[in-house]
């Protein structure tokens, strides 16, 4: 297991989510999450456009072994998703927090204080 990045905040569904300018939230899934998936063979991102809230489904990502839903982390908009995934779903393997799936202009930052900070995952997965 890699270290958590101090940088993320946790959801329990394994995505991590990163804020950049402009209200704009960053998502990936975590190292925990690629692992225990196992080889990636596809991913289903949401529209761009797409209205979504806090907490619910809008992607998925399928292994190997099985598929699993992904959740969005906050409530807002989708304004990006990482195109180059479609034909190279292994980058999320190769390096899980250094690719990133999709972005959410986010209405509201402070949902995400109901996410985990990197200590507070770690020991969730550690359980």
């Amino acid at each position: 297991m890699s270290d958590l990045p101090d940088n993320l905040k946790y959801a329990k569904t394994h995505e991590w989510a990163r804020v950049e300018d402009d209200n704009i939230v960053r998502v990936g899934i975590t190292d925990f999450a690629q692992e225990e998936l196992g080889d990636l063979v596809y991913i289903e991102l949401p529209e761009l456009g797409r209205k979504v809230t806090a907490q619910e489904q809008c992607a998925v990502v399928e292994s190997v072994k099985t598929a699993s839903d992904l959740f969005s982390p906050v409530t807002g908009e989708v304004v990006a998703i990482n195109d180059a995934l479609t034909d190279e779903p292994e980058q999320v393997n190769d390096d899980a927090y250094g690719t990133w799936l999709f972005c959410i202009k986010a209405d509201d930052l402070s949902e995400l204080d109901a996410l985990m900070d990197a200590d507070a995952y770690q020991h969730m997965i550690e359980q």
